[in-house]
């Protein structure tokens, strides 16, 4: 699996160069981001299989996007990205999925994700560093989004907004697939400029 290989090297570039540029040690990226130093070692050495739930903490806790963490260098001024042809990030155990498309560049960036939610399967989220701002746009079905505690149904053609710094759960609602397309929204690193 050479292409798994190399996307393990480039998440091992990636997160050594952010954790450098923040000035963390390994000990202190592994309290703030509650992962063991051993595994972050392990992953900056390429080996080793983080889960979802780990390269979001670790890309709020460095305050960069997954995608940072996870795209080598940008090819080309105009991006097109096939779901088709993207691993999903997260997979539920009922044939749920989870597509990051893309990020957007720049001081602030925006992720795109595409999700297929099966009815019942749910995906919690913890809550992201202050400032992120998720959206949900369903395409097709019916989702629950809870927030903190409080659920919202979402239908085809209706759109979501809230703040990703409390907890928060998407499940598909209905008989049928839920699809949405999700974006998150990632304010500036400190010292950012446009």
């Amino acid at each position: 699996m050479p292409e798994a290989e190399e996307a393990l090297r480039t998440l091992a570039h990636n997160v050594r160069a952010a954790r450098t540029r923040a000035g963390l040690s390994l000990d202190e990226l592994g309290r703030r981001a509650k992962v063991s130093k051993g595994a972050l070692v392990g992953l900056e050495k390429a080996q080793g299989n983080p889960n979802f739930a780990t390269l979001i903490r670790l890309a709020d806790t460095l305050g960069v996007s997954v995608s940072a963490l996870l795209e080598g260098s940008a090819e080309g001024r105009v991006r097109v990205v096939s779901a088709d042809a993207l691993m999903p990030l997260w997979a539920g155990e009922r044939g749920s999925q989870a597509r990051l498309m893309l990020t957007t560049s720049g001081p602030a960036p925006v992720e795109i994700w595409r999700w297929a939610l099966e009815p019942g399967e749910e995906y919690p989220s913890h809550p992201h560093q202050a400032g992120v701002v998720e959206t949900v746009s369903v395409t097709a079905g019916r989702m629950t989004l809870t927030v903190d505690g409080t659920e919202h149904p979402v239908e085809a053609g209706q759109t979501a907004t809230f703040d990703g710094d409390a907890p928060h759960t998407y499940r598909g609602a209905g008989a049928e697939t839920c699809h949405l397309v999700m974006t998150v929204h990632i304010p500036p690193a400190p010292g950012a400029t446009a």
